[in-house]
């Protein structure tokens, strides 16, 4: 006969004792795979405390790491984040070391050994990221419920913040090692500072407005997820590339019969990954970092940042024209006025002389 403990009670079927209960009247039944009954007590009393304390987590021993890939994928979905990709390279990593094992085996000495063993392969960098995708997964199956808790994480120590700038030689001759195609877009990218992947490849015409001299991410679009203005029009160079791109977008869209609405693209493509051409520039134009490697495009940030400065333009205004948001100044001034940012790129361009663009990159069907 069951005994009733609180709002529960315990029973016996055959030689095992299970427990029974209710949490906001759904019924719970779970064995205690004990043949002694003071075990299946001791567990429903744990199960009516954690009900109470409202923290219930029920078959947490059945949550695999394919449960927590899924449930990961299906948060980045619902907050729209763009680094599904990467996140979900590292997790085939994790996958391969770690097996489709019970989410409950995985335990802080199993991630010390992965970490000891990884380093052995890549940088630490790259183990750190591949843990903080495995901590945000065992995150989400918490705040679900599918979890009551997370295993202790080993705390890398990575030093490795890029302090590297392309100077104003360096980016010319760069640029002009490049082929024809990513040039509008690396001229883009060098002058604003803007995020290559996210920001200057995605940007569309109906975010480019020649009337006013202004180029408006819309809010949401950005990795701070928040809007921003770049005045291009105090920039001849800017300006230039701009209007090159609109006349080559025109010449494409009349061969085609198509409208393009990127910006930078190559023959009305997305440009998909210019990152190959742009190191073998680098290579050719000796544009080499410290640590032996060609430069790379997100460089331009801090160059940005650095020229903004030298042009005397405040901190505040530099971090917001180019997107940063790690400085406390640039935190404590949320609201700027346009023209402070218009009058802020005047200064800067004032700093470089105008240069010629090669003619931007065209295969027009009959040249």
């Amino acid at each position: 006969m069951a005994k009733r403990y609180g709002s529960g009670t315990v029973y016996r079927q055959g030689r095992i004792w299970w427990v029974q209960y209710y949490v906001n009247g759904r019924r719970y039944r779970e064995s205690s795979k004990s043949a002694h009954k003071a075990d299946a007590v001791r567990l429903l009393r744990q199960r009516l405390a954690a009900a109470d304390a409202g923290n219930l987590v029920v078959n947490a021993d059945r949550v695999r790491f394919e449960d927590l890939r899924e449930w990961l994928g299906q948060d980045y979905a619902a907050k729209s984040r763009k680094s599904w990709k990467r996140a979900n390279e590292a997790l085939d990593i994790l996958a391969r070391r770690l097996g489709n094992r019970k989410a409950i085996e995985i335990t802080a000495p199993l991630l010390a050994r992965y970490v000891e063993e990884r380093r052995q392969e890549v940088a630490l960098a790259t183990v750190a990221y591949e843990l903080a995708v495995l901590k945000r997964a065992f995150s989400v199956a918490t705040e679900r419920g599918y979890l009551a808790t997370r295993p202790v994480f080993p705390k890398l120590r990575v030093e490795n913040a890029r302090d590297e700038f392309i100077e104003d030689d360096e980016f010319y001759r760069i640029r002009e090692a490049l082929p024809d195609y990513p040039q509008g877009m690396v001229t883009f990218a060098w002058w604003t500072g803007w995020r290559v992947r996210s920001e200057v490849l995605p940007l569309r015409w109906s975010e480019v407005d020649f009337q006013t001299g202004t180029v408006r991410l819309r809010v949401g679009t950005t990795k701070n997820k928040e809007g921003r203005v770049f005045p291009f029009a105090a920039l001849p160079e800017l300006r230039e590339t701009l209007e090159r791109q609109r006349a080559y977008t025109d010449r494409v869209e009349r061969v085609t019969g198509a409208i393009v609405p990127l910006v930078f693209h190559r023959f009305g493509r997305p440009i998909r990954n210019p990152y190959k051409a742009w190191r073998r520039a680098c290579i050719e134009a000796g544009a080499i970092g410290r640590d032996g490697l060609p430069k790379k495009l997100h460089d331009f940030r801090r160059s940005a940042v650095r020229r903004l400065e030298r042009a005397g333009i405040s901190r505040s205004l530099a971090m917001q024209l180019v997107g940063h948001k790690t400085e406390a100044i640039y935190r404590r001034c949320a609201v700027t006025r346009e023209a402070d940012l218009a009058e802020a790129v005047a200064k800067m361009g004032a700093l470089v002389p105008e240069t010629v663009l090669k003619q931007p990159y065209f295969r027009v069907i009959g040249d």
